[in-house]
């Protein structure tokens, strides 16, 4: 018997979900950073490390520089989530690397950086995510280096002679061939493709969903708790409890999204769901559409789920088309994007009201850009999270921006690429200019 389309289209959308999320611990950057060093500390017997050498492309850099690493007392930056890796994580947990972190080895790391024993720098010609860490220890140098993904391990060599890598961290490489070419697919679908898939979910998607926003709603009931980082999620609640503010459905979709990128951002030690290479776009994209399914009177989970799904795949779109890392806010613009689209979902809306809930979103949201993940991300995203909910209301009320305004096509496949080129072509000069001015204040 032979396939339909829908089997194909589903059985590729599976994988590509499937490979674009994963449980991290903390921000993506700094735990790609901390594997790296782990794998390379992993392949030399001594752990009295005399250098520590760390290279990274620009994103990274950007990315790593001021966010709060999980089991860390509060403190972050590049040097200090490789001392950490190098002298207390372990490789096999992949991007959970920090959960591994103790008071003895978070002391032994930051020793290492108050004797200057840790040296960074950017590789100014790197295309795509780069991350190279050189180890000395007992008279041997061990070096590895991670490329394309998070937790690509491309490379590793002890004293100049390639060695295999072992365990999760090896695992990479087959799987960034793969997600490569299922971008390249998933590019080439039309926002109808993108709606028969969701329709072609089955009881193990809805599983596999659940699981990612278990995950993610404890991160935001903590940060609704706890208030960690800049406590946006926390805050706007008391907000709510003194009538300043209203509790609908777009302050609530916000406020959640907030409150679980307040956790995130500031070194929660819980595990998110990561999407298209971020926990704070699984967090953005998934999170606010569970907070307007409360509004919605949505009575079927499965309805829910598959405007989740929804969410998804949009963002995975515009993620693939401007890069893993860009000078774009992926999760507001890109998981923004995603909620409108599913918030329209959620009220039955009709195929051309889901494609202007995407436009409206993206014709407003234009050039926000990326200036490192910080505790700050929470109200940078919260805010965009909410212009998606907006969005998708106008949409479904017959507002929509013209095809003929900026950037934005007719079809939200279109605009979505466009975006892209945006991000990889128009602003590839924007990212060098943010972190100048990063660094120089880090300087100074």
């Amino acid at each position: 018997m032979g396939f339909s389309i829908k089997d194909v289209l589903y059985n590729k959308a599976s994988s590509l979900i499937h490979l674009e999320t994963e449980p991290g611990l903390g921000c993506t950057e700094p735990a790609s950073i901390g594997l790296c060093a782990a794998v390379a500390a992993a392949a030399l017997d001594s752990k009295d490390f005399e250098t520590i050498s760390v290279t990274v492309d620009a994103n990274i850099y950007k990315n790593a520089m001021g966010v709060i690493i999980p089991n860390a007392d509060g403190d972050g930056g590049v040097d200090l989530a490789a001392a950490l890796g190098a002298c207390a994580g372990d490789s096999k947990l992949g991007l959970q690397v920090f959960s591994s972190v103790t008071h003895e080895g978070l002391a032994k790391a930051k020793t290492l950086l108050a004797e200057n024993r840790v040296t960074t720098g950017i590789k100014q010609d790197a295309h795509g995510l780069f991350v190279n860490i050189s180890l000395t220890a007992g008279g041997h140098t061990a070096e590895a280096t991670i490329q394309g993904a998070h937790d690509n391990v491309v490379r590793l060599c002890v004293d100049g002679q390639e060695q295999a890598v072992s365990g999760s961290a090896g695992a990479g490489n087959t799987a960034d061939d793969e997600l490569a070419r299922l971008k390249e697919w998933l590019l080439a679908l039309s926002l109808h493709d993108i709606l028969e898939i969701v329709e072609g979910l089955d009881t193990n998607d809805f599983a596999y969903i659940k699981e990612g926003l278990a995950l993610n709603t404890a991160l935001v009931e903590y940060g609704l708790a706890k208030g960690p980082g800049i406590a946006v999620g926390k805050t706007q609640m008391g907000l709510v409890r003194q009538g300043l503010i209203k509790k609908d459905m777009v302050r609530w979709a916000a406020i959640r999204a907030a409150a679980g990128i307040d956790s995130r951002m500031g070194g929660v030690p819980l595990p998110a769901m990561t999407l298209a290479g971020s926990g704070n776009q699984g967090i953005a994209a998934g999170m606010p559409v569970l907070a307007a399914a409360e509004f919605a009177s949505v009575e079927s989970e499965s309805v829910v789920l598959r405007a989740v799904m929804l969410s998804y795949l949009v963002t995975c779109y515009i993620k693939a088309a401007a890069g893993l890392l860009s000078a774009l806010c992926g999760s507001g613009i890109a998981g923004g994007a995603g909620v409108a689209a599913a918030v329209a979902y959620l009220f039955g809306a009709r195929y051309d009201q889901i494609n202007n809930a995407i436009n409206n979103h993206l014709g407003s949201t234009v050039a926000v850009v990326c200036d490192g993940a910080k505790t700050g991300c929470a109200l940078k995203v919260g805010s965009l999270i909410g212009q998606g909910v907006n969005s998708a209301l106008l949409a479904l009320n017959g507002c929509a921006i013209k095809p003929t305004d900026g950037i934005v096509n007719q079809f939200a496949e279109n605009t979505m690429r466009e975006m892209g080129d945006l991000s990889s072509k128009g602003l590839s000069s924007m990212d060098p200019t943010i972190l100048g001015i990063m660094l120089a204040k880090r300087a100074g």
